[in-house]
């Protein structure tokens, strides 16, 4: 899995170089941060999660081509929470890896933090001289950081090396230097694997509100 992503990584990478050494017709950097509305969801009945909030920062590259269209590249340092209700189980205490009891002796809070590299296609619709709506699709590939091991009193939940999520976004630009959007980030495949229940296929999808300024 990981040989792969990284494989996978390298050819956006290079096809993104491509496009900006071929047609870029401008490039400009900035930062971009947000929330995380997260869905964490465990496909096994016996596990539940409800809506958390995380949130998003790290540095932007906007690259312009031809006809409206573009690419966006950023690295994030993301991070997500889902609150998991284990109806089943008997919770283990807390400890040191992360896993932290919320309100009963069944939930936990458990938190993801990653490097997130999201490449998107764009294409705007400009509305004036100044302002314009844009939509945006593409990989993100992430790359946990921190904790990567959860210990719970029905197995211990371990999160991939990498991951791959697809983005769905639209919004708003103004004045060429402020963005205002949404995206919808979908998992692609496993977010990580629970020790002796292969058969629970975890994802962890999210809704992303924020902004970006660049220079």
């Amino acid at each position: 899995m990981k040989l792969k992503m990284k494989r996978i990584f390298t050819l956006v990478v290079l096809a993104v170089a491509m496009a900006m050494t071929g047609q870029a017709q401008g490039v400009k950097f900035g930062v971009k941060g947000g929330l995380n509305i997260t869905n964490m969801t465990f496909s096994k009945e016996v596990y539940s999660s409800d809506n958390q909030t995380g949130f998003y920062v790290g540095p932007a590259l906007k690259i312009s081509l031809p006809a409206g269209f573009g690419v966006d590249i950023a690295a994030l340092y993301d991070q997500r929470s889902a609150e998991v209700d284990m109806d089943d189980a008997t919770a283990a205490p807390a400890n040191d890896q992360g896993l932290t009891t919320v309100s009963s002796l069944n939930t936990y809070d458990i938190k993801q933090k990653s490097i997130q590299i999201p490449v998107n296609v764009r294409y705007n619709i400009g509305i004036g001289g100044s302002a314009g709506i844009y939509l945006a699709v593409g990989p993100q590939f992430g790359f946990p950081v921190g904790d990567k091991v959860y210990n719970t009193s029905v197995g211990e939940y371990r999160l991939n090396d990498a991951n791959l999520s697809i983005n769905f976004g639209a919004g708003v630009y103004l004045l060429k230097h402020l963005e205002v959007g949404f995206t919808y980030n979908l998992a692609a495949g496993k977010s990580g694997e629970f020790t002796g229940y292969k058969d629970i296929d975890t994802h962890n999808n999210a809704w992303q509100i924020g902004a970006a300024v660049y220079f």
